[in-house]
Formats: C-alpha cells, sequence, structure tokens
C-alpha cells in the first residue's frame, strides 16, 4: 500500500474527483477526511469508505469561509494527531462569462471556492506540516488554469491563481519536506457543470475550442494522477503543473 499510516483531507469529495481520489487513497492505506459543501454526499462516501473497512470520517464544510476552514482542519487534525496530505479539490464553474459580463457576486463565489479557499487552506496546514517535518499538497486546478479560452473569466484568472499558489508553496516551503503540485484536467466526467446562467456570448466562444477535446476523462483517472503525486513515488516532483486531457492541449 502507497499510503500506509498516511493521513489525507480531501475537499470537494462528495463526487467526481474528490470521491475518487478519497475512496483511491483509503484502499491505499490512508486515513481520510471527506470534506464536502453537501452533507448527504458526504454521509455517502463516508459509508462507502467505511464498507471498505478503511479509516474516514466525513466533513461538512464550504472552504470559502474561514471559519469553515478552521473546522474542517481542527476536525481532521484531532481525530487523526497530524496532516500528511492535503488535496485542494473543491470547485465551481462560472457559466463562461467574459469579463464585460461577471458580476461582483460571481466574481466573489468562484474566487472564493476555487483560489481563496485553498490559499487559506494552505496558509493553515502548511505550518503544521512544517513542524511535522513535512507533507504533500496536490492542488487541482485546471488546463483553464493555463489557456485563455476554456472557461469565463473568473473560472480562468482562478486556475491561473491556483498554479501560482502552487509554485509559491513549492518554492518557500521544499526545505521543510513540503511539495506542492497541481493538476490540471481537461473534460473529465463530473458533475461540476457549466456554472449558474450560462452566458451564450462565452459559450459560443468556449464551444470552438470544446470542438478539439478528446472523449472526457474519468474521475479515476484523475485519482490515480493524485495517488502518484502524494506518495513517494514523484518524491521528486515539486511545483508541477500536470496536465491530464487526453491530449486535448496538443491541439
Amino acid at each position: 500500500m502507497k499510503l500506509q499510516g498516511k493521513t489525507a483531507l480531501i475537499t470537494g469529495a462528495g463526487s467526481g474527483m474528490g470521491r475518487a481520489m478519497a475512496a483511491l487513497f483509503a484502499a491505499e492505506g490512508a486515513a481520510v477526511a471527506v470534506v464536502d459543501v453537501v452533507e448527504d454526499r458526504v454521509r455517502e462516501v463516508v459509508e462507502s469508505i467505511q464498507n471498505q473497512g478503511a479509516q474516514v470520517i466525513g466533513i461538512t464544510a464550504d472552504v470559502s469561509k474561514q471559519e469553515e476552514i478552521d473546522r474542517m482542519v481542527e476536525t481532521a487534525t484531532g481525530r487523526f494527531g497530524r496532516l500528511d496530505i492535503l488535496c485542494n479539490n473543491a470547485g465551481v464553474m462560472d457559466g463562461f462569462h467574459p469579463v464585460g459580463e461577471v458580476s461582483d457576486e460571481l466574481w466573489d463565489r468562484v474566487m472564493g471556492i476555487n483560489l481563496e479557499g485553498p490559499f487559506r487552506t494552505c496558509r493553515l496546514v502548511v505550518p503544521m506540516m512544517v513542524k511535522q517535518g513535512g507533507g504533500v499538497i496536490v492542488n487541482t486546478a485546471s488546463v483553464g488554469g493555463l489557456f485563455g479560452g476554456r472557461a469565463g473569466t473568473a473560472y480562468t484568472v482562478s486556475k491561473h491563481g491556483l498554479i501560482g499558489l502552487t509554485k509559491s508553496i513549492a518554492w518557500y516551503y521544499h526545505d521543510q519536506g513540503i511539495r506542492c503540485n497541481a493538476i490540471c484536467p481537461g473534460g473529465i466526467e463530473t458533475a461540476i457543470g457549466a456554472g449558474p446562467n450560462p452566458s451564450e456570448i462565452g459559450f459560443s466562444y468556449v464551444q470552438r475550442g470544446l470542438a478539439t477535446s478528446p472523449p472526457p476523462g474519468s474521475p479515476e483517472d484523475v485519482a490515480h494522477l493524485a495517488l502518484f503525486l502524494v506518495s513517494d513515488d514523484s518524491k521528486y516532483i515539486n511545483g508541477a503543473t500536470v496536465v491530464i486531457d487526453g491530449g486535448w492541449t496538443t491541439y
């Protein structure tokens, strides 16, 4: 087992890629904290992992709120005693709205979940990892964090920022035994959807690029990449942005 004796906290673990990560990490020996904003999803995932005989706890939390991040991390570390792995996976889309259509409400929501949440969680967890002698962070970014036309403005900016956060953490904390990498998925079969009130104009532009996309990958494809990045198999990989898109960005 690649993660025997390790503890992991995974946000957005109620469905899709986060759920697949939680199941796979648990199967590889990790004790897992399953975090999602939807309580029923948390309960379902926890029950599924418990049926495998793995150690797991469920936490319902909104990662756009500092007080809920504090409670999330406190609950996980209180139960497990330490935190070896953090996967910032929770995310939302933005309806493909270009900058001229972005409301303050949409901007705040997307940035709060996709960027500020991971930033605040890392700000809390990194000093703990330093104190315990190391740890691994994986941030779920997107090919939208590498290019300009995969989503709307808010999502694009949030994922570019998340990649910047990843590289900054990797550089400043590598001497303290912390690795931080970003996954950049392309089209994956998840329930993230387009986001609220999709923009007709924005989506029409995004569709030009979608025509070049290969068939979507599965959440399990991403989970196996995440397992590689949090395990010792990737011990010399730090500050990387790893694209998993079936070759979409080769076009």
